[in-house]
């Protein structure tokens, strides 16, 4: 289980250590990680935190989608972009100026369509949230 704190709103996202056990275990070797929430540039209705300074181990497609599901966090290892993970809070095609990326499904947030768009919004209209990730027990 991790804890995502955005801008004193918290939340929890259950791991999926079945599905993706790779992109788990490098998340959870990189965590905890303080960094900023974006909006997407590309992708629709989600939100982004760059991880391009994190040295992260060669992981392979796993569990991966180019649609993710409102709250389904995708890691994205940078194979022909910039390394991130994805938080989509809406209707989401997870794409970049080289075109449509997949990313590997690695956890999913507990949280309500409203409390995802309210992030999303936030970050359109005030830009960057300070964000942090950590691992905690289940």
């Amino acid at each position: 289980m991790i804890q995502i704190e955005v801008n004193d709103t918290e939340f929890e996202a259950e791991l999926h250590d079945n599905q993706a056990p790779e992109s788990v275990k490098a998340v959870q070797e990189f965590l905890p990680l303080e960094s900023e929430l974006m909006h997407v540039r590309w992708s629709g209705i989600a939100t982004w935190i760059n991880i391009d300074e994190i040295d992260l181990p060669e992981i392979p497609r796993e569990n991966h989608t180019v649609y993710p599901s409102r709250g389904e966090l995708l890691l994205y290892p940078g194979y022909r972009n910039e390394q991130e993970i994805l938080v989509p809070c809406g209707p989401t095609c997870f794409k970049s100026p080289a075109g449509e990326l997949a990313g590997n499904h690695f956890a999913t947030i507990d949280a309500t369509a409203s409390e995802l768009k309210q992030i999303e919004e936030a970050t359109l209209q005030n830009g960057a949230y300070d964000v942090t990730i950590q691992e905690v027990q289940a």
